[in-house]
């Protein structure tokens, strides 16, 4: 099939069943797509439709979908190159950062009919945070300029300007009321995303790790915050005191971060429910905590290809990770029904 379709497609079917440490345990490849000519800097589910969009060094921009793990279009953005990336609100439209080293504007495309709906010019140096919101129009871009950019799909002028130290990390909780802007020195500042020209409503300090951040998100549930930061920690935060839950550490990527995308970041995501985190390493592996406990319950080699960039699907039992392959990683019922036993009351 079209786009290099790994066997399984099968496995892909929506299951209904509880995410437990077993299931963490089950997950394996159920499709893999190989015909990248370069990493993958990015990747992003439609958090309603069944779509997965990726941005490649090999100037590609890939739409799959999720439910029959196909590959549905590419495109390519040649001049600009392509770097981050994330879905707008409509399931065939995205937005995107360039790579080209000169050009740092923004570009809102149709993927349907490859057409630029709107290009966004106002940072001056490379965008390494990319966040739309869950709601509505707008969107937030962080840039190595030390501005973050309040945007609306409809303006090509910027909606508003924050002034941060450092490498800034952007955010929207699951209702686009809140959005969280981390950066040097381990601070999180908190924004009503309705007054956010008022300054933030509240401010978090990460004790123990003041490195730059990397990433930030928000679960679904909208109660913990999840931090990435350089120098591959892990952090998990209530939203609403600031304190920290759990932290965990991968090995840090080797040779100054040249084999993966945006200075050697590493991206980690909860899963749908919020009681998971999983995140790639710089040795390869892919590993997965439990944020009630702590712990580590699953960890997952592949077979020494660095998988920076790793995403939990926002309406299935699957995430995706990215290197210079793309992997859809789903649940092995045949795994699952040893670990559980003839009792299990999972329903598939």
């Amino acid at each position: 099939m079209p786009g290099g379709q790994g066997e399984g497609e099968e496995k892909l079917e929506k299951l209904s069943m509880e995410l437990t440490e077993d299931v963490m345990k089950s997950m394996e490849i159920g499709a893999v797509f190989k015909d990248y000519n370069g990493k993958i800097n990015s990747l992003d589910f439609h958090r309603t439709n069944n779509y997965l969009v990726t941005a490649s060094d090999d100037e590609s921009i890939r739409l799959f979908d999720t439910a029959s793990a196909t590959w549905q279009k590419t495109s390519y953005s040649k001049k600009y190159g392509v770097d981050l990336i994330c879905f707008t609100n409509h399931p065939t439209s995205v937005l995107y950062s360039s790579k080209n080293g000169w050009d740092e504007s923004l570009r809102h495309l149709s993927l349907m009919d490859n057409k630029y709906l709107r290009y966004f010019k106002g940072h001056h140096d490379r965008v390494v945070s990319l966040c739309m919101s869950p709601k509505g129009e707008c969107f937030m871009s962080g840039s190595l300029d030390r501005t973050v950019l309040l945007w609306d799909l409809r303006i090509d002028k910027c909606q508003g300007l924050i002034r941060v130290r450092g490498r800034p990390a952007v955010a929207y909780d699951e209702q686009g009321l809140v959005f969280a802007i981390s950066n040097e020195g381990g601070f999180i500042k908190m924004f009503d995303a309705r007054l956010y020209d008022k300054g933030p409503f509240d401010t978090f300090v990460v004790e123990g790790d003041k490195s730059e951040a990397s990433g930030i998100k928000f679960s679904n549930d909208g109660k913990l915050i999840l931090l990435s930061t350089m120098d591959s920690n892990i952090h998990v935060l209530d939203a609403y005191q600031g304190t920290m839950v759990c932290s965990f550490s991968v090995e840090a990527v080797p040779n100054g971060g040249e084999a993966v995308p945006n200075g050697g970041t590493l991206e980690a995501s909860f899963s749908p429910d919020g009681k998971f985190v999983i995140s790639g390493s710089g040795n390869g592996n892919i590993h997965a905590w439990s944020v009630n406990s702590g712990k580590e319950v699953a960890c997952w080699t592949t077979e020494g290809v660095i998988p920076a960039v790793v995403k939990w699907a926002p309406r299935r039992l699957m995430f995706a990770s990215g290197s210079s392959v793309l992997s859809l990683w789903v649940p092995d019922l045949s795994k699952l029904a040893s670990l559980t036993g003839p009792n299990s009351n999972s329903a598939y």
